[in-house]
């Protein structure tokens, strides 16, 4: 099973968006077996896919329980290939409880988990929250490649040196074989300051940036308030095209 992180420090970036339809893509057009890990308590990924819920079991009990019963937190979504380990609120106190239990490793809790199910699958994508604590350091420790959605604006840089930084310590302390896989860039426009801002990253050395960008269509939007990924709600958008498009160069490189 290869781990994606999708992660961004900042909010609003297309974070969910991407990780949702990465997967449910994967696994309906590439008929490959894949898990989806909501990591952020929002739980939008969780709702994209109408499964949140309080009712059960989900991240914040892999990040808390000992030897927890995977194939009671893992639950499958309507889509054949694709199964979903949700997430809520829970996850506040989680984060918390894990900070202060001291008796077992707290950076490695994902990545035990994940190994007890690994072969089950092909694929795992993990949707972060835009910060850094104890379960997206978990996230990273336990995955193989990071993608970094871009939206470009005025502030579409703020906090990229830092998230570098904590994945560079990530790969230098825990994680040898971690990878950022590349930069995607999102809501895109055909406008001056996309062109520019999408030249000025793919400019920098130490940023891999995917040829790959994702158009701006309010399909997308309207894609979260019908709960289903851009390939069944619009097949045809430019945003369903892209992340198609996205997908192939992701398993090209």
């Amino acid at each position: 099973m290869r781990t994606t992180s999708i992660i961004n420090l900042k909010g609003g970036v297309a974070k969910t968006i991407t990780a949702a339809n990465m997967a449910h893509i994967l696994a309906t057009v590439h008929n490959k077996k894949v898990l989806l890990i909501d990591n952020d308590k929002q739980g939008n990924s969780s709702k994209l896919y109408n499964l949140h819920s309080y009712d059960r079991q989900g991240v914040a009990d892999i990040l808390t329980t000992r030897n927890p019963c995977m194939e009671e937190i893992i639950i499958p979504t309507q889509y054949e290939n694709l199964n979903l380990i949700p997430c809520n609120m829970t996850l506040l106190k989680a984060n918390l409880q894990v900070m202060l239990d001291t008796t077992r490793p707290q950076q490695t809790r994902f990545k035990t988990a994940l190994r007890s199910i690994a072969s089950n699958y092909d694929y795992c994508i993990i949707d972060n929250a835009p910060d850094i604590n104890i379960s997206t350091i978990n996230a990273l420790v336990a995955s193989d490649d990071i993608i970094i959605p871009i939206k470009i604006d005025k502030f579409a840089f703020d906090g990229l040196a830092e998230l570098k930084e904590q994945i560079d310590n990530t790969k230098e302390d825990l994680n040898p074989e971690l990878n950022l896989k590349g930069c995607l860039i999102t809501s895109y426009q055909n406008n001056d300051v996309n062109r520019q801002g999408e030249e000025w990253l793919k400019n920098q050395k130490e940023y891999p940036v995917f040829n790959t960008h994702i158009r701006r269509t309010e399909k997308v939007d309207e894609s979260t308030f019908a709960a289903m990924p851009i390939l069944e709600y619009s097949k045809r958008s430019g945003a369903a095209l892209d992340y198609i498009k996205l997908v192939e160069e992701y398993l090209g490189k």
